[in-house]
């Protein structure tokens, strides 16, 4: 299965465990209707029970789970399936985030899993060094967050992004990299993209705002801005 053609820049939409249900349904077709009308990509992260609902009713979106496993068809118990994510819809996943860490070997064998089933691989790294060590798999994105900063909404320095940017970049020229650390007003998003990032988005500075609809609008409303800008240069 071939995997999806991603267009930088792009923005990542990543609800972890605070929405699900008709919540993240909501948030999931505002998000939706932004990719539309901003013609911009928008990875989406469900809950894995949220997938098949979500991929059904929305028509834009990457549909994108927050972790999978190197499981074959067959024997196996409590682990998420490849395949079984792929036939609910699901496009990308992400691996080795900070809050659900795996090792290096289970990392290779679950990338070379989501290649055989067109699964975009978006590989985590908290530091340079190990954003330059994974980018040697050559994820299909990479995000390069401080763990420190998860969840804080305050976002990683300039001089961080660009030094992750060129690392990733010197080791694995077309992996893209998202930048997302803290990420909760509209100059941040512009900071990342602007920085070089392929890529940017948020997590609790979307779903705990006072209305996370019109805040997401902002933020996709701005990176297409800075496209556009950048376009003109």
């Amino acid at each position: 299965m071939k995997k999806r053609e991603i267009r930088a820049p792009f923005f990542c939409v990543n609800p972890k465990a605070y929405l699900y249900g008709e919540e993240a349904l909501k948030l999931a077709k505002a998000a939706d209707e932004l990719a539309k009308t901003f013609d911009i990509d928008i990875f989406f992260t469900v809950q894995y029970v949220d997938a098949y609902r979500i991929a059904k009713e929305t028509t834009n979106l990457i549909i994108t789970v927050q972790h999978m496993d190197a499981l074959t068809v067959g024997a196996g118990m409590g682990y998420i399936l490849p395949e079984g994510i792929s036939a609910a819809g699901v496009q990308a996943t992400f691996l080795n985030h900070a809050e659900h860490p795996i090792k290096v070997n289970q990392l290779v064998k679950t990338m070379q899993r989501a290649e055989e089933e067109g699964i975009i691989v978006i590989a985590c790294a908290d530091s340079i060094a190990e954003a330059r060590a994974i980018a040697t798999l050559k994820p299909d994105v990479m995000v390069c967050e401080p763990t420190e900063l998860i969840g804080t909404g305050k976002v990683s320095d300039v001089s961080y992004m660009e030094q992750t940017n060129q690392a990733v970049k010197a080791v694995s020229p077309k992996t893209l990299v998202l930048q997302a650390a803290g990420i909760s007003t509209i100059a941040d998003v512009r900071q990342a993209i602007e920085s070089g990032a392929d890529g940017t988005g948020g997590t609790s500075g979307i779903v705990c705002a006072t209305d996370p609809i019109h805040t997401l609008q902002e933020m996709v409303e701005e990176v297409t801005k800075v496209r556009d800008e950048l376009k003109e240069r």
